[in-house]
């Protein structure tokens, strides 16, 4: 199944996730619940109530939600976001839709029970972004994803209770379907749960509603028999294939992948399409909220022609086997090749680093080692694809039309580091071509 491509319009901005959006560390968005609430209220319109009203029976302080002036550009909100809910509950549809509405960049243009109103209601509010629940009838929310993906792609956060760390095949599978991130319902579900992860669920809108969805369209296509079939089209991206003659082979020992925000879908975009004789090993770096990190090594390794694990200690990297660095742990390499784990104070913000793993790849393999940046916030892992470049290694950087935060790939791509830009659908064709595969 072929992996949403995105563009994003502004990657300076994002939440520090403490559930699934994969551990990244911004300060700017986390200091609005910091700062002072009046100038939200006092940009939000007052709202009558009446005695019969949900409100009464739900009373919701917006005191609750201090959420004040957007420090996203202007130019980026020259008008509010608008936002479809889905969801089954009518108590958690005004408790988000309090929420929402308590940031003045954030519209509610309508809510729904299930995914078919969800349906009917897109063409005709057309939304710049749709939260949806999981568990609904008689649409749920992962047939919901796949449906709007396939007649009206837009970026979907889904907000359920079946997203914990320990539902980690609904996590990937939702991902898989189209949806750009997930977020964990309180387990408590109060409305002071809710409250106080209000500042995360706006910020997270706020990304998203820079994202643009272009993937997932259904054509059906005739075949020689005349029979219909249905085929996925990736456009406007294309097939990318580099002819074996006309790429010059390197020497490559080792590839290093390095992901944030967006990485589980741009991770599996590349690893699914990599042979079960890939010839060299695979360390992979993706920041990713705690708990969540087995999943992903589960899902990817169900999805994929190689194995997929957590890199043991002492253990020397085998060809055709990806590795990932355990949690809170940096992954490196000793003077012998292994693998060793390193607690040292966190790298640009984050613990494992991109950019650890990447010096200790270069400073072993040199020019034998290739290293590939994908999408995410911030820029870690570009001066660790520098450190890859300087020793005459491969690099790649994700390019800006497919990524979902066009960050880390941005900074590395600044600093000179990536000889490819390219789009993630090419990136595995390419590695195959310079491995002469």
């Amino acid at each position: 199944m072929p992996s949403a491509q995105c563009t994003i319009t502004s990657a300076s901005m994002l939440i520090q996730a403490q559930y699934f959006d994969y551990a990244v560390t911004e300060r700017l968005v986390l200091s609005l619940a910091n700062r002072p609430a009046r100038l939200a209220r006092s940009a939000s319109p007052k709202r009558s109530k009446s005695k019969g009203s949900t409100s009464a029976l739900f009373p919701i302080p917006h005191s609750s939600f201090p959420i004040p002036h957007s420090p996203f550009p202007s130019k980026l909100m020259l008008s509010p976001i608008k936002l479809l809910l889905v969801e089954d509950s009518p108590v958690v549809t005004l408790v988000l839709k309090r929420i929402f509405e308590s940031s003045p960049d954030i519209q509610v243009v309508g809510t729904a029970c299930n995914g078919l109103e969800g349906l009917e209601l897109i063409p005709k509010l057309q939304p710049q972004v749709i939260c949806t629940d999981l568990n609904m009838a008689p649409m749920n929310g992962l047939e919901f994803t796949e449906e709007v993906m396939k007649k009206y792609p837009l970026p979907i956060l889904v907000i359920s209770a079946s997203v914990q760390a320990n539902d980690t095949q609904n996590v990937f599978q939702v991902l898989k379907a189209g949806a750009l991130d997930v977020f964990p319902k309180p387990i408590g579900g109060l409305v002071s749960d809710y409250a106080r992860l209000a500042n995360q669920l706006i910020a997270k809108v706020k990304i998203l509603s820079g994202v643009k969805v272009f993937t997932r369209h259904q054509k059906k296509m005739p075949t020689e028999d005349n029979n219909q079939i249905v085929k996925i089209n990736q456009a406007p991206v294309p097939n990318y294939k580099f002819s074996n003659e006309n790429v010059k082979f390197s020497p490559i020992k080792v590839l290093a992948i390095g992901a944030s925000t967006g990485g589980p879908q741009a991770l599996y975009a590349i690893i699914s399409k990599l042979p079960a004789s890939f010839p060299v090993p695979i360390i992979c770096v993706q920041h990713i909220s705690e708990g969540f990190l087995q999943g992903l090594v589960d899902w990817l390794g169900y999805e994929s022609k190689l194995p997929v694990k957590i890199a043991a200690f002492g253990e020397l990297p085998q060809a055709g086997t990806v590795y990932f660095p355990p949690e809170k742990r940096h992954l490196e390499l000793d003077a012998q090749g292994r693998f060793v784990y390193s607690e040292a104070a966190h790298a640009a913000g984050h613990c494992p680093s991109v950019t650890v793993t990447f010096k200790s790849v270069a400073n072993f393999y040199s020019r034998a080692a290739a290293g590939v940046l994908l999408t995410g916030m911030g820029r870690d892992g570009a001066d660790g694809m520098l450190a890859i470049a300087r020793e005459g290694g491969l690099t790649i950087a994700q390019d800006e039309a497919s990524c979902i935060v066009f960050g880390m790939p941005k900074e590395a791509i600044a600093l000179g580091a990536a000889q490819y830009v390219l789009p993630v659908s090419a990136i595995a064709p390419l590695l195959l071509a310079k491995l002469k595969i």
